[in-house]
C-alpha cells in the first residue's frame, strides 16, 4: 500500500517543507489535471527550482506570490526542467530571463521545446491530420485534435539561447546534496529524474505518479514509435536504481512512498489495457480510433482526445512489435489491426 506522508497540499502562494532544504509548491493548470508540482532545493544561499508551469499570466502570478511570500529575500540559483511538456517547461524562458539564472535540462527536452517554438503551426500540417484520418478518427475530430488539441504545446515562452545539459549517469550537486541524474522515456523522451540516495529522495517528474498513469503516446512525428516499450523499460530501471522506500516527489498529485509497488501497479495497468485491446480485436479488426473507447470510457474533449488517441496507438504499436496484433489488409482509407 502506498503511503502519503504529506496529505495536505500547499495552498496558492505557499510551500510545504518536504525535508530540510526541500520545499514543495503547486502551480495551477487550466486542464482536467489542474496543477503541477514545483520543487525548490536549497542551493548556494538560494533556491534551485525544479519545473515551472505553463506560460500564462495566472502562472506568472503564482510565481510572484511565491517570491513575495515564502521565498521573499531569497534568490533563485538555477532552473532544472525535467521534460519538454509545457506544464514543466512553459515558463522556463521567463524565469531564466527575469532572475538571470541558467537552465539545466536534457538535450532532448531543450531541442524538443525549441522545435515546437520555432514552428508552432507544424503539427497542423496536412500529413499529420491525414495520420489521424488514416487511423479512423472522424474528419471533424481530426481537425479539432490537429488544431485545438495542439494548443497546449504552444504554452511556452522562448527558451534561453543556451542551457546546461543534464545526462543520465551524471551527478548534480545542489547545496549539500548530491543527486544522481536518471533518465526515463515513454512519457517524454529523455525525461530527467533526480535521486539523492543519502536522503532517499526521488524527484520522479511524471514518470511515476501515485494515482494516475502518465500519458504514453505515439507522436505523429514518429508514427511507428514504440513509447510504451520504452516506458516499461524505464520502470524496470527505476526499480533497479532507486530504493523501494524512497520518498517520491512526483510532477503531479501527492508525494508518496511505495515506489516499487507503484511501478508494478502501472505495469499491470498497461498489461490490462493490452488485454482489453486484444479481446476487442479478436471480435473484429479495429482502427486506433475505434480502440479509444475500449480503454477510455469517459467523454473526451479535443485536448483529452489527442492524448487518448495517441495512447491507444502506443498500445497498438507495442502489441504489433510483440506479435500480438497485425495490420489487416486495408479496405478504403482506414487502417485496422486484428488479433494474431
Amino acid at each position: 500500500m502506498l503511503e502519503f506522508p504529506f496529505p495536505e497540499v500547499p495552498a496558492a502562494g505557499e510551500v510545504v517543507a518536504i525535508a530540510p532544504g526541500i520545499l514543495w509548491a503547486r502551480i495551477p493548470l487550466p486542464f482536467r489535471l489542474n496543477h503541477v508540482n514545483i520543487y525548490l532545493i536549497e542551493d548556494d544561499g538560494g533556491w534551485a527550482v525544479v519545473d515551472t508551469g505553463i506560460a500564462d499570466e495566472r502562472t506568472r502570478g503564482a510565481w510572484r506570490a511565491l517570491l513575495a511570500g515564502p521565498l521573499a529575500g531569497k534568490r533563485l540559483t538555477k532552473l532544472i526542467v525535467t521534460h519538454f511538456h509545457p506544464d514543466h517547461i512553459g515558463l522556463a524562458g521567463w524565469l531564466c530571463q527575469e532572475f538571470g539564472i541558467p537552465l539545466l535540462t536534457s538535450q532532448t527536452s531543450y531541442l524538443g521545446c525549441v522545435n515546437i517554438s520555432l514552428s508552432q503551426a507544424a503539427l497542423e500540417a496536412k500529413p499529420y491530420r491525414d495520420f489521424y484520418l488514416r487511423h479512423g478518427m472522424a474528419d471533424e475530430a481530426a481537425t479539432l485534435v490537429s488544431t485545438q488539441g495542439q494548443k497546449y504545446l504552444r504554452m511556452v515562452t522562448p527558451l534561453p539561447l543556451t542551457f546546461m545539459r543534464l545526462v543520465a549517469g551524471d551527478t548534480l550537486h545542489l547545496g549539500g546534496r548530491s543527486f544522481a541524474v536518471l533518465s526515463g522515456n515513454g512519457h517524454a523522451p529523455e525525461q530527467t529524474m533526480l535521486y539523492c540516495s543519502e536522503d532517499n529522495i526521488f524527484l520522479a517528474a511524471d514518470q511515476v505518479l501515485a494515482k494516475i498513469t502518465p500519458n504514453v503516446s505515439v507522436s505523429v512525428v514518429e508514427p511507428e514509435g514504440d513509447p510504451l516499450r520504452l516506458y516499461l523499460r524505464s520502470l524496470k530501471a527505476i526499480v533497479q536504481d532507486v530504493q523501494p522506500d524512497a520518498l517520491v516527489l512526483p510532477g503531479h498529485q501527492l508525494p508518496f512512498r511505495g515506489l516499487h509497488l507503484r511501478c508494478e501497479e502501472i505495469a499491470s495497468h498497461h498489461a490490462e489495457r493490452c488485454s482489453l485491446i486484444l479481446e476487442a480485436c479478436r471480435v473484429l479488426p479495429r482502427s486506433v480510433a475505434e480502440l479509444v473507447p475500449v480503454i477510455f470510457s469517459r467523454n473526451l474533449d479535443a485536448h483529452q482526445m489527442s492524448f487518448a488517441f495517441s495512447e491507444a496507438h502506443a498500445h497498438v504499436n507495442y502489441m504489433l512489435r510483440r506479435g500480438e496484433l497485425v495490420w489487416e489488409e486495408t479496405r478504403g482509407k482506414v487502417r485496422r489491426v486484428g488479433a494474431v
